[in-house]
């Protein structure tokens, strides 16, 4: 076969190089007899904190994933919004919820969960100087009526309050979480099973068995964080032993481990080349028309990702069952134009193994249509705030389509419309995108949102905003002793209390 991928081969003693530097990361993994529990779990994590676990970004993702954090509602397998600090909500009239909040609940700091501390928490991302990515657009006014009960009242008709909720940037947080000078810490402010007790910059995190949990006690005594944004290492650090779970295991390292070790997990993700549509080459629509022309997303699948992926059709891939039944024209409705000699910069991240191996190909495929391509490769953490203000001419990225709301339609307006909030990489404003993605907002859960969402998606294509290259599969690493762990399609839980480890 001839593979893109430049791999090396590992010898036994880069592996136990491996081996024995991620023991070292990975200490403290024994049980905890003092804490009167089970074994800590050792993670290895594949993206670093790009914002210093901040509620407000992507951050929010690895606080709900470690269980340290909660919000008022979280998504079902089929993503539904289910009860979490939340009892029950109900919809008075059609801008206006009532949500009964859970008794009994104390923050890891001590202090007592209530209507009034929700409203804060609330208010407080609703006032942020920069907005969570799921709050974008949104207009709500708070407030509690008594105790146990918050009203909410949206500027405009919402029908996916209560799954808007569950985002983890929507956490409920203690006051102490709140400081003066506008950041936020979850440390030790959560209501979770987890408490965190330890940052280490962007290397490491501790976690402890917060005793207090409103529900079951965790079983296990805590949890040790390390992120590790190799992906050869996270593999390694699995088949040492110095990882019981490890994120994002990469395609060019499952031929090395235990098949029984390896649990692949269908997204709702897409690995998509964004274009620059603002500025450069790609505000040029018949430049966009000119490079989707020569990308082959079957490529992508067969020479990077070994058929651990599906080439891509649209945004929405298999793991959104509903979308390809109502899937229209996607073919571009502009001619190619004469790429030859357009210089571009091409940009992606590392933290997904993968993405490096898709620019090559990238790459390759552009260079056949007449582009002078240049990389730009960098850890997320590093590349991010360029990416998101519009420096480069394209930007390979991988994105859930599930990640604020479970809802598709939320995802568009984040990203796709002239005040997106989340992952604006295309850096689109097109007056008509918006009113359609609008329209969808205003429709109720079920096959009217379904058909609206997907004609925006078709608009998206057929003007080359976006090209969708691979829907992904997730691999999470296991080792034999896990019990418990979380293989969540929405990426928002890993470990819960009921996860445990014997070793």
């Amino acid at each position: 076969m001839n593979h893109v991928r430049r791999r090396s081969t590992l010898t036994g003693a880069l592996m136990l190089a491996s081996a024995l530097a991620l023991t070292g990361c990975f200490a403290g993994g024994s049980a905890d007899a003092s804490a009167g529990g089970g074994a800590r779990i050792r993670l290895a994590m594949a993206i670093a904190p790009s914002s210093g676990l901040s509620p407000y970004s992507d951050d929010a993702s690895d606080l709900s994933r470690w269980d340290a954090t909660e919000s008022l509602t979280q998504l079902d397998g089929s993503g539904n919004p289910q009860p979490s600090l939340a009892t029950s909500w109900k919809q008075i009239d059609d801008q206006t919820w009532e949500l009964s909040i859970r008794t009994g609940v104390s923050f890891q700091d001590g202090t007592k969960l209530d209507a009034k501390a929700v409203v804060n928490s609330l208010q407080k991302a609703l006032d942020a100087k920069t907005r969570p990515s799921v709050l974008g657009g949104i207009d709500l006014k708070l407030s509690a009526p008594d105790d146990s009960t918050v009203r909410i009242v949206t500027g405009t008709l919402d029908p996916v309050l209560p799954a808007r909720l569950s985002n983890p940037q929507l956490a409920i947080l203690s006051a102490a979480a709140y400081k003066a000078d506008g950041t936020v810490s979850a440390v030790g402010t959560g209501t979770g099973p987890f408490k965190i007790t330890n940052v280490g910059g962007t290397s490491t995190v501790t976690l402890d068995r917060f005793d207090g949990y409103w529900g079951a006690k965790a079983k296990a005594a805590g949890i040790d964080v390390t992120f590790v944004t190799d992906g050869t290492a996270r593999a390694a650090a699995l088949r040492s032993g110095s990882a019981d779970i490890a994120a994002a295991l990469p395609i060019s390292q499952f031929s090395l481990m235990d098949p029984k070790l390896l649990h692949e997990v269908a997204m709702p993700r897409t690995t998509s080349i964004y274009f620059n549509n603002s500025k450069g080459v790609f505000a040029d629509p018949s430049m966009r028309a000119a490079a989707r022309a020569v990308l082959d997303p079957k490529a992508f699948v067969s020479n990077v990702y070994e058929g651990h992926a599906d080439a891509a059709e649209g945004l929405f891939g298999p793991a959104v069952p509903w979308a390809k039944d109502l899937r229209g024209s996607t073919a571009s409705a502009v001619a190619p134009g004469d790429a030859k000699g357009k210089m571009i910069t091409l940009a992606t991240y590392t933290d997904r193994s993968e993405l490096p191996e898709d620019a090559v190909l990238v790459q390759q495929q552009l260079e056949k249509a007449g582009f002078v391509v240049k990389q730009d490769i960098r850890q997320y953490s590093n590349l991010s705030k360029d990416a998101l203000h519009g420096a480069f001419d394209i930007v390979i990225g991988s994105r859930s389509s599930a990640l604020d709301t479970g809802d598709p339609v939320g995802y568009l307006r984040s990203d796709y419309t002239c005040k997106g909030t989340g992952y604006v990489l295309a850096q689109l404003c097109n007056p008509e995108i918006d009113k359609a993605i609008a329209n969808a907002s205003t429709q109720k859960l079920g096959p009217d949102r379904q058909k609206a969402a997907m004609g925006v998606e078709a608009m998206l294509l057929q003007q080359d905003v976006v090209v969708p290259l691979v829907n992904e599969r997730s691999v999470q690493g296991e080792a034999a002793g896990v019990n418990g762990a979380v293989r969540d399609p929405y990426e928002r839980r890993l470990v819960t209390n009921e996860t445990t480890v014997a070793r």
